[in-house]
């Protein structure tokens, strides 16, 4: 893509659920069965400093191509070390964080663990990101928390367990974007990113590597 050439990012990344950690070590490869199954066909289970550098990569094209970009992110065992020092290395270009409260924290896999019950969305500007003030936004003052309480969406794919629900992205797009923005998701997944910018008068464009899912996200536009 061309600088420049989309208005607003937001995606959702694997969280690498899969990487475990034994003798206080991370293990490059999972030392147990899987226990998530959210992508079918895919391990999720980066070398910690491996998804590291995919997804600083991923930012800076992203912050390339585009304005601004909504990463929605799960600080999880095998993300968190990665996701932390991401924070420290693009702070001169993280612009706020939002929290997104999904009302029920699912049991901790392990004792002596809490129950994750929120996610992060962190919101990257390449230009303005020392100020909190949204140029292109569209709420009006006072009327939008940092905090969104929006329950997990439903399962829309049967192979596919990572759906965010449609309500997240809407939030996104209908308060930061304008009618004929170009939205981008690369993590297309079952296309619910796109759905809401085509729900909210946008263009989308997306990028997924499963073709079974590309397949399910082109489906689920047409019908809708």
């Amino acid at each position: 893509m061309p600088d420049n050439f989309v208005d607003l990012v937001f995606t959702s990344p694997p969280y690498n659920m899969n990487l475990r950690i034994r003798n206080g070590k991370y293990c490059s490869r999972q030392i147990v069965k899987e226990f998530s199954t959210k992508y079918t066909g895919f391990d999720d289970n980066l070398p910690i400093d491996d998804f590291y550098r995919v997804h600083s990569k991923i930012l800076d094209e992203l912050l390339r191509v585009s304005k601004i970009v909504f990463y929605n992110i799960q600080i999880v065992t095998g993300s968190k070390l990665a996701f932390f020092k991401m924070i420290g290395d693009k702070a001169s270009v993280l612009k706020d964080i939002i929290v997104w409260d999904k009302k029920h924290g699912q049991p901790a896999m392990q004792q002596n663990v809490m129950n994750r019950r929120t996610e992060l969305i962190l919101v990257f500007e390449k230009d303005n990101a020392i100020s909190r003030k949204f140029n292109n936004a569209t709420f009006n003052r006072g009327t939008l928390d940092d905090i969104w309480e929006i329950r997990r969406g439903k399962k829309v794919n049967k192979d596919h367990g990572a759906t965010f629900p449609i309500e997240l992205a809407n939030k996104v797009v209908s308060n930061f974007t304008v009618a004929g923005n170009v939205v981008y998701d690369p993590f297309l997944g079952s296309g619910t990113t796109a759905l809401a910018a085509k729900q909210n008068g946008c263009s989308y464009i997306g990028s997924e590597i499963t073709q079974k899912y590309y397949e399910f996200a082109v489906d689920r536009l047409k019908s809708q």
